[in-house]
């Protein structure tokens, strides 16, 4: 594209539907998953003051929005357990073991206390466009799971869950 002529090259839409979720450590919860955000990003920007107007400087510090992902729950209750023992074991509700047995385990196999979490964004054909990285995640929330006989139709149980992470990139494929 040049300063003359700004009609962009590719002119396609970004799809909701285009996405895929990996976590290393909750396989089931990324074949389920349903709906996932890419977080926001703020830099702070102080004011300093001065006698006459105050400027604006950019700051030195990011602030990361929380990652969210909705999913169905399988019958099993395999994609919930997941997330629920790895949230269990970092707040050690019972001993301190549940803590230690996520410590123990080496960081690259994604089975310890943190695990990176990536979100591939596809393009309109459906082909691996860019990915989104997750460095460091950790559960911070996960949902209730809501029974209802009331519904006329089925509605499955869906879940979601939050994470805290160091930081994100995002990458073109």
């Amino acid at each position: 594209m040049s300063a003359i002529d700004n009609t962009p090259v590719n002119k396609n839409f970004l799809s909701p539907l285009g996405f895929k979720f990996l976590i290393k450590k909750a396989p089931y919860v990324n074949f389920f998953a349903q709906q996932v955000n890419i977080p926001s990003i703020t830099l702070q920007s102080p004011e300093p003051n001065n006698p006459f107007v105050r400027t604006p400087i950019p700051g030195e510090h990011l602030t990361f929005g929380e990652l969210k992902v909705t999913f169905k729950v399988d019958e099993d209750l395999k994609n919930y357990l997941e997330v629920q023992n790895w949230i269990k074991g970092l707040g050690k509700p019972e001993n301190f073991a549940q803590y230690d047995a996520l410590e123990e385990q080496p960081k690259w196999t994604g089975d310890g206390i943190y695990s990176d979490i990536s979100v591939v964004i596809l393009s309109s054909t459906k082909m691996a466009n860019f990915e989104a990285t997750f460095v460091d995640a950790f559960p911070i929330f996960l949902s209730d799971l809501v029974f209802n006989t009331v519904d006329e139709n089925v509605n499955y149980i869906s879940a979601s869950a939050t994470f805290k992470y160091t930081y994100y990139t995002i990458t073109n494929i």
